[in-house]
């Protein structure tokens, strides 16, 4: 499993819970070093160790722990690179949604060997969507909940009234149930997609 992914997990543990808590759950998981490194490859296993002790540590279910962290992508101040990348997705919430499928694609640019599962999204009525998560079971179990928490997280940030269900797997996919009740339901965060114009220069008159 990338670094980046292992990383990102040690960050919300401590940003969440406290540093002391992090070493606790190392140490409930065996590990043989102190701190995930960003540019190494881990064995799934390490991290699914990592899951599960934080799991018993914090006496939550690895479903919810998982829903956390997709949230903590997007509400943490220390992350708001990314927030800004989900953002550009589009105006609102239904531009949001149908640029899910390149996000992978996107993500690429930015960490060329970082693969993330496919994304596919379908709709039958309006306002009604089914995502489907190709091949995270396989090698990015629990990839579904974390996306959960960050549809979560991206629809108060639209302002949107959502309604999300983790319906399982189908076959090798992960499928997530998308109900759009409203758009415009709160006042979002403010977001601008255009960086503010330079201020006009005038020249005084002579």
């Amino acid at each position: 499993m990338h670094g980046l992914i292992a990383r990102t997990l040690q960050c919300f543990l401590q940003d969440t819970y406290g540093l002391s808590i992090w070493q606790k759950i190392a140490e409930l998981a065996k590990l043989d070093f102190d701190d995930f490194e960003a540019m190494l490859d881990y064995d799934i296993r390490t991290v699914e160790q990592v899951l599960d002790a934080a799991s018993m540590c914090l006496e939550k279910p690895r479903d919810a722990l998982l829903e956390d962290i997709g949230t903590y992508l997007i509400t943490h101040p220390n992350n708001e690179g990314l927030r800004r990348l989900m953002r550009y997705g589009g105006v609102d919430f239904f531009d949001f949604l149908h640029s899910l499928e390149d996000l992978p694609g996107r993500t690429r640019l930015a960490v060329a060997d970082l693969q993330l599962p496919e994304l596919e999204l379908t709709d039958s009525v309006p306002g009604q969507f089914l995502l489907s998560c190709h091949g995270s079971l396989s090698d990015m179990p629990g990839f579904g909940y974390v996306l959960v928490g960050v549809l979560r997280a991206m629809a108060d940030d639209y302002g949107a009234l959502v309604i999300l269900d983790h319906r399982g797997a189908l076959g090798q996919a992960e499928v997530i149930d998308i109900t759009v009740v409203e758009t415009d339901f709160a006042e979002g965060r403010s977001f601008e997609l255009a960086a503010a114009p330079p201020p006009v220069r005038r020249e005084k008159a002579s």
